[in-house]
C-alpha cells in the first residue's frame, strides 16, 4: 500500500474521508499555534530594539514619517489607548475591523523626530493586553 506525500494531497484525502471536520480542525490549530508564537515575550527585546534602532537610522533621515500598525482584538478601550499613545502629534489614524468583528487593524502614519521616539511609542503600545504590533 503506497500512502501519499503529507501536505495538500493529504489534506485533500482526508477533507475528502472525514469531511470538513478534520480540515477546520487542522487549520484551527494552525492558527493558534501562529498567534501563540507571535505572543510569546521574545527574550532578546534589547537586542531587537537595538537591531531596529540601526535598521530606522540606515533606512531614512530623520524627521520623517513612520507608518505603526497594530492589531487589537475588537476592543474600543485598548484602541483608545493606543490613541493616547499619538496625542499631541500629527498622527493620521486608520481603523479596518476583520470581517466579523473579532480584530481591529489600527493604523498610524507619524512624523517622528529619530528612531527612539518609534520605539519608545513600541514598547508603550506592548503594555497594552493582547496587542500585536507589526
Amino acid at each position: 500500500m503506497v500512502l501519499p506525500l503529507p501536505g495538500p494531497p493529504l489534506i485533500t484525502i482526508l477533507y475528502g474521508v472525514f469531511g470538513l471536520m478534520i480540515y477546520e480542525f487542522i487549520y484551527l490549530d494552525y492558527i493558534c499555534v501562529k498567534i501563540a508564537v507571535l505572543m510569546i515575550p521574545n527574550k532578546d527585546s534589547e537586542e531587537f530594539y537595538s537591531r531596529f534602532h540601526q535598521q530606522l537610522t540606515d533606512s531614512q533621515k530623520w524627521p520623517g514619517p513612520f507608518l505603526f500598525k497594530f492589531i487589537i482584538r475588537g476592543d474600543a478601550q485598548k484602541v483608545e489607548q493606543l490613541k493616547k499613545l499619538f496625542a499631541g502629534s500629527d498622527a493620521k489614524l486608520k481603523l479596518k475591523n476583520s470581517s466579523k468583528n473579532t480584530f481591529v487593524s489600527v493604523s498610524f502614519l507619524a512624523t517622528m523626530k529619530n528612531p527612539d521616539q518609534i520605539i519608545q511609542i513600541y514598547k508603550s503600545a506592548s503594555a497594552i493586553e493582547g496587542i500585536i504590533t507589526l
